[in-house]
């Protein structure tokens, strides 16, 4: 095990993917790169209606099978959010699995993601993907951009 510092809350524990497939412990993450990195929800969680709305999305759009988190500046409070899918994940990325979804986060933005909840609703008025982020200090009403 390797451990990564994460600020304000201490360690966490990651494995390097590479040798979890070795011992035979990893089956459907054999696609990514040696170097990334094996997280847990601790890191980022998915509530179950987020993720029956990425499967739904992995399936409509077919462009891969994770769906990566990053954190970049811009949006209305400094920090926004970003997400796409993607094939698998580059040597440094975190993957989390979290209700059968596979995430991959990268190392800078896991210093910022630490403990978020992406969460879904389907609300006509104010719906769609919000970040519940309890790093951020202040964060816009519509859960996209937030500040530290």
């Amino acid at each position: 095990m390797r451990e990564v510092n994460l600020p304000d809350e201490g360690k966490v524990c990651v494995a390097e993917i590479s040798k979890l497939h070795i011992l035979g412990q990893v089956s459907d993450l054999a696609q990514l790169p040696p170097g990334v990195l094996q997280g847990n929800e601790k890191l980022v969680r998915v509530t179950e209606p987020a993720a029956s709305k990425i499967f739904q999305l992995i399936e409509r759009e077919g462009t891969g099978e994770f769906l990566r988190i990053r954190i970049t500046g811009g949006g209305c409070n400094g920090l926004s959010y970003k997400m796409k899918f993607t094939v698998g994940g580059k040597a440094g990325d975190i993957t989390v699995l979290s209700e059968g979804v596979r995430l991959l986060v990268d190392s800078k933005t896991a210093l910022y993601l630490r403990g978020t909840t992406l969460e879904f609703s389907d609300k006509l008025v104010g719906g769609g993907f919000k970040f519940s982020n309890p790093n951020a200090k202040a964060s816009c009403s519509c859960g996209e951009s937030f500040n530290l």
